[in-house]
């Protein structure tokens, strides 16, 4: 390990503590299944998931890291070792039953990455991630708190999250400057609300655009229906304030607002 330099370019934080390696494996719950390890690294948490899984395919995109855990993965039948981007890897190509991915995501990249996975959702059981504690916030985050977003939308339209693990900055090095925490997201069988999928996030995204705004303003401001006086009272038909920011609506009441708008959405 002292061998080993992180690169910053990548967000490279290497995970120290052997308690915490543990309880990622047992909140994964992957005996006997097959999983998706994204960016081993050192192989903190590899090689306690090749002791358990059926079968472990770890995405490392960093060359150096990628050869040194391949020599000491060589006698690991059960592993299969890629040097590449996850954001590129074609993961049908890997996995022909359902999978379970594990993961200790790099802060800058966190959020392409879950969005990425969700796209392979039907093949997903559950992600068990670490994340910088803000980000975790927001993912579990509810309407009405500062931390409620897009992100909390999307992740949440797909999956129930849940904050299993707090992880202090201590069990890294080199050491981040703020705290962690494991995220599990047990991935729905459908999507929380039946909508027209591009445009219920077309909304969604425009509500956020700007918190300071009214959520009338925000959805004329995103173009979503020019003739404001329709859209007020298509709002208000919901049941919903006009005059509320997008903060306090829930997936339900976007939901609402997806399927009277979609119709007329140009």
């Amino acid at each position: 390990m002292d061998k080993i330099k992180a690169k910053k370019r990548l967000g490279q934080n290497f995970l120290i503590d052997d308690s915490i390696s543990n309880a990622i494996v047992r909140e994964a719950g992957v005996k006997g299944r097959d999983v998706l390890e994204i960016g081993p690294g050192t192989g903190a948490l590899t090689f306690k998931l090749a002791d358990v899984a059926n079968k472990l395919v770890a995405v490392e995109i960093d060359r150096s890291l990628y050869e040194r855990l391949n020599d000491r993965l060589k006698n690991r039948n059960n592993v299969c070792l890629i040097n590449g981007d996850i954001l590129k890897v074609n993961l049908w190509e890997y996995f022909d039953d359902v999978f379970t991915v594990v993961a200790n995501l790099p802060y800058y990249i966190t959020t392409p990455i879950i969005m990425r996975l969700m796209e392979f959702r039907s093949k997903i059981d559950r992600i068990v991630v670490m994340v910088q504690k803000e980000v975790g916030q927001r993912i579990v985050a509810v309407p009405g708190n500062k931390d409620y977003g897009v992100l909390t939308i999307a992740v949440q339209y797909y999956a129930i999250p849940e904050i299993v693990l707090d992880v202090p900055k201590e069990s890294f090095k080199p050491q981040p400057k703020v705290d962690s925490v494991v995220v599990r997201m047990d991935i729905r069988k459908s999507p929380a609300v039946d909508v027209d999928e591009k445009k219920f996030f077309r909304i969604v995204k425009a509500a956020f655009s700007s918190r300071r705004k009214t959520l009338l303003n925000a959805l004329h401001g995103g173009d979503i229906l020019k003739d404001k006086a329709m859209l007020k009272s298509i709002i208000e038909e919901c049941g919903v304030d006009p005059e509320v920011r997008g903060e306090n609506l829930s997936i339900e009441d976007f939901a609402r607002l997806s399927r009277k708008l979609a119709p007329i959405m140009f």
